[in-house]
């Protein structure tokens, strides 16, 4: 993988990455003050200034890193997790639910609005490669984002939402698992059961999900 590579895809990426995980967890901390627990919005978190939200490590070091590891067919990061007191929130496990949620559902937003962009740029026959190629990496980035944080293992956000949802007792001993779930989620992905059991059937629902949002706007720009 050669250094124009890189800064192509970087250039490229860029852009719909950060908005991507801006908004996630900024999603995070406004739902959180919303149902109670001003943890986040204390420490500045809740806000679309992605220096808030980004990782030296997980954000930048480590996709690089195995960027240039697999040639390009293996990438992975994460931003700095929004801090929540959930015995802060008016009603702990339906409102702990709802913070899990609102990241995902933040993202699936993005897609659809990098969607909309996308629908613009053809309709109105943009020349513009480099923006195509942006709002394609939108609609894509946001999806996987999306469907990866609903894996049902903690610490991700999907993990959350099982232990909201289970009684307090299978709660309780399922959120044990959250100091090995990184390990465990890694390991998952390097063995592709993540991709190919998981991801790769999400996102083909995310991307008809899009399509059939977006049909109106294609019937009226025809």
């Amino acid at each position: 993988m050669n250094i124009d590579s890189l800064m192509q895809a970087i250039a490229v990426y860029a852009i719909p990455v950060l908005f991507a995980i801006t908004i996630h967890e900024a999603a995070h901390g406004y739902v959180a003050r919303h149902f109670g627990d001003p943890t986040a919005a204390m420490m500045g978190r809740v806000t679309l200034d992605p220096f808030k939200h980004v990782d030296p490590v997980g954000t930048i070091a480590m996709p690089l890193l195995l960027y240039f590891a697999t040639a390009g067919a293996f990438l992975f990061g994460y931003a700095k997790p929004v801090p929540v007191n959930f015995a802060n929130l008016r009603r702990p496990r339906r409102d702990s639910v709802l913070v899990a949620l609102a990241g995902p559902a933040s993202n699936f937003v993005q897609a659809l609005l990098w969607g909309i962009v996308l629908t613009l740029m053809f309709a109105f026959e943009a020349e513009s490669t480099f923006f195509l190629s942006m709002a394609k990496a939108g609609v894509l980035v946001n999806l996987v984002m999306c469907a990866f944080n609903l894996f049902p293992l903690p610490p991700l956000d999907g993990g959350r939402i099982v232990a909201g949802l289970l009684p307090p007792r299978a709660a309780w001993a399922y959120s044990r698992i959250e100091p090995y779930g990184f390990f465990i989620v890694m390991a998952l992905v390097i063995f592709r059961i993540v991709g190919d059991y998981w991801l790769n059937p999400l996102l083909t629902v995310g991307y008809f999900s899009i399509n059939a949002l977006l049909t109106p706007l294609r019937a009226v720009l025809s």
